[in-house]
């Protein structure tokens, strides 16, 4: 299958994709959840060693339940590295089966918050099971789009995400929408796999391996670029392990400038009118029982609420 020039196409391609993973997640055959690889749903054990739950320590592990593990698909450990202090607020950028919201709910400690943004219904139903089962309560789950994050200009501290902005068809539009939304000052944290650059096309025009985290990867060059035009600074994409013949999994570090003149007119511009809501309303819009009162026309008017 080649790969769809069409976003809203090449989203429900991946959606149906990791649909099908947070269901064998809680299935029978839990242990063949991980689907980040060029090859499919199931990774052989090979592929384990790069992809998925390994790469997380024995005590995370145990911190959480084990359909949160399972349903671990990401390329490297963002908690291990984004260094998360008491009190903050974190946002993960596809947040999967929750296990990186979760663990860093708890390193935020009650007065901290962790929001965990993905577009699979199904995800976010595993999410919301594991976040039961592990007793958690500072997490909030938003269904949406990392491309248009349901949250208010300089909102969160921390943003995490593991293996996901190279999924997205717009990975420019991505970090603008993470610049947006991190306070001044604020930390960009991520694990994400880069393409090396002379990536063949083969692998480049192949949807399996788009689906598998590794035909649309930015290459280090590529990703620099966008988060300087995304107005963020102090870049440093430093890689962990190779994932693929062409392509490794790194560690890609950012800061939102304390001086916001920095940034952009234009990203800084792309949220002036994220005062229609307040930032507990716009955070829940898209649970069921408050549709009504953030999809409004009135609460949409200012072009800041509402499920995007």
């Amino acid at each position: 299958m080649s790969i769809p020039t069409d976003q809203r196409e090449l989203r429900e391609v991946i959606r149906d994709k990791y649909a099908t993973a947070a269901i064998v997640a809680t299935g029978e055959d839990a242990s063949a959840a991980a689907c980040c690889s060029a090859d499919g749903a199931i990774v052989t054990e090979e592929q384990r060693e790069y992809f998925g739950s390994s790469l997380y320590d024995d005590g995370e592990r145990e911190e959480l339940p084990e359909s949160a593990v399972l349903a671990s698909l990401g390329c490297g450990n963002p908690i291990a590295i984004a260094e998360l202090h008491e009190g903050e607020t974190v946002l993960d950028l596809g947040s999967g089966g929750g296990i990186d919201v979760l663990l860093s709910a708890r390193r935020v400690g009650p007065t901290g918050l962790a929001y965990g943004l993905d577009m699979t219904d199904e995800m976010l139903d595993l999410a919301r099971r594991n976040q039961a089962e592990a007793g958690v309560t500072n997490v909030q789950w938003l269904r949406g789009h990392i491309e248009e994050i349901p949250l208010p200009r300089d909102s969160v501290d921390v943003i995490i995400s593991n293996c996901v902005i190279n999924l997205s068809g717009d990975k420019p539009q991505v970090l603008r929408e993470a610049a947006r939304v991190l306070k001044p000052g604020g930390r960009f944290a991520v694990s994400d796999v880069v393409a090396d650059d002379d990536m063949d096309e083969a692998t480049r025009a192949d949807m399996q391996a788009y689906t598998g985290c590794i035909a649309g990867a930015l290459t280090r060059d590529e990703f620099t670029e966008a988060l300087q035009a995304a107005g963020l600074t102090d870049i440093t994409i430093t890689e962990t392990h190779r994932v693929h013949a062409a392509a490794a999994s790194a560690i890609v570090r950012a800061t939102k400038p304390a001086d916001t003149t920095a940034i952009p007119h234009d990203v800084a511009g792309s949220a002036e009118a994220a005062s229609c809501c307040s930032s507990t309303e716009q955070s829940t819009c898209c649970e069921p029982s408050d549709k009504t009162t953030c999809c409004s026309a009135e609460a949409t008017a200012g072009g800041s609420c509402g499920c995007r």
